[in-house]
């Protein structure tokens, strides 16, 4: 009977022992993953790479992409694509890799056929890696390839040209594309509307073809045709991992070009007006596209009052605050309702803090760099007329009431 009592009390213990050991690696693992989460910037990043559709998580110390991927063992070829680029630096705790590896594509341009190398994935991006010039008329098809074995080439990049001719708008040439197949229809598509008393050299059901001339002039009226550049618009993408004032262009913009036509009125040998008559697209602007901070650093507060902020372009903004129901403005930009951010900000739906400005020199709308982030223009008001530059914020301060 004492043996027996004295093998219960062996068991029992053991699994006493067995259950504190499990309690004690449960209070390690919680420990640990808390550790990792709250502070894995000094323990090192966490980097999700896709590479041919395999995913692979690293942890690592690597200040860049290019460093992340050393540490992983990941050779990349100079053709290769990598996004973010190999020289991003890594800021934040967590980021994901993208790398796009170059692929024979084959390029049917008219009678010209090749292959090339290449990461890109768009149409514009494989042309400008076979180095060929499109224009915005070109029409362009990728598709599967249907003779892979001869083509050496699983995608295939067909480049349907637009044709070439010469459009002589009231005495000034200009080299312009179309894909229509006629003079009227590509008047249409160019949104010409010839009036009573233009001219036109062709009849408009005439076919449009390679290195033709188009002319149009106009009778008993002076004209002059100028070609104007169009500015290319910008799109801001915020980034939080950056302090407010960072600013880099992550895809340059290019400006558009447009060939106008005035109609001008002259008397005693002088210009009295001027309007346009015709206008034609010549090149279109592309986007430019900006990183910009938009992590608040030493900016306006409740205390200061008062704050002068330069932004990335270098113009100085007097900041000050206010705190009124913005429901009245929301209307002006799409509409949608405001809320209050953590740090008492009023932003839009899109995060945009609420701003008034001189609406002459920052429109209704317009989004502007301030020591709070990104804003976007939603009012005005009295004090820009001493402070042409300053901006007023909206925000919870004084309040405190979420309005």
């Amino acid at each position: 009977m004492q043996l027996r009592n004295l093998s219960i009390i062996i068991v029992r213990y053991r699994v006493l022992v067995v259950a504190g050991i499990l309690l004690a690696m449960s209070l390690l693992i919680v420990s640990s993953v808390s550790a990792t989460d709250g502070d894995t910037a000094r323990n090192g990043r966490l980097i999700t790479i896709h590479d041919r559709g395999n995913e692979r998580v690293i942890l690592t110390h690597a200040q860049t992409v290019r460093d992340a991927l050393a540490a992983a063992k990941i050779v990349v070829d100079k053709r290769d694509v990598v996004e973010p680029k190999l020289d991003s630096e890594l800021l934040a705790t967590d980021y994901t890799v993208n790398i796009y590896r170059a692929r024979p594509v084959v390029v049917v341009d008219g009678p010209v056929r090749q292959k090339i190398m290449t990461a890109a994935q768009t149409a514009e991006g494989i042309a400008a890696a076979a180095h060929l010039v499109l224009q915005s008329e070109d029409e362009t098809q990728l598709a599967m390839g249907q003779d892979i074995a001869n083509d050496g080439a699983s995608t295939v990049l067909t480049i349907d040209r637009a044709t070439r001719f010469t459009l002589r708008l009231y005495g000034t040439p200009t080299t312009a594309y179309s894909q229509a197949s006629t003079v009227g229809e590509m008047l249409k598509q160019k949104n010409i509307t010839l009036s009573a008393n233009d001219t036109l050299s062709v009849d408009t059901n005439a076919p449009l073809v390679s290195d033709m001339e188009v002319t149009i002039w106009r009778n008993g009226v002076q004209t002059a045709t100028v070609d104007e550049m169009i500015d290319f618009p910008i799109r801001k993408v915020l980034d939080s991992d950056r302090p407010v004032g960072y600013k880099v262009v992550q895809t340059p913009g290019v400006k558009g070009k447009k060939s106008v036509v005035y109609e001008i009125m002259m008397q005693n040998g002088r210009e009295v007006s001027r309007k346009v008559i015709q206008s034609v697209m010549i090149e279109e602007p592309k986007e430019q596209v900006e990183v910009v901070g938009a992590k608040p650093g030493d900016g306006l507060t409740k205390a200061k009052g008062v704050f002068q902020y330069r932004d990335s372009n270098g113009v100085t903004h007097r900041e000050t605050y206010y705190d009124l129901p913005m429901n009245i403005v929301m209307g002006a930009c799409g509409g949608g309702a405001y809320t209050v951010r953590a740090d008492g900000a009023k932003v839009d739906k899109d995060g945009y803090v609420l701003v008034a400005a001189h609406l002459g020199n920052y429109p209704r709308c317009s989004i502007v760099e301030t020591s709070l982030g990104l804003g976007k223009v939603y009012d005005t008001g009295g004090f820009v007329a001493r402070h042409p530059h300053g901006f007023d914020l909206a925000t919870d301060w004084t309040r405190q009431d979420g309005r």
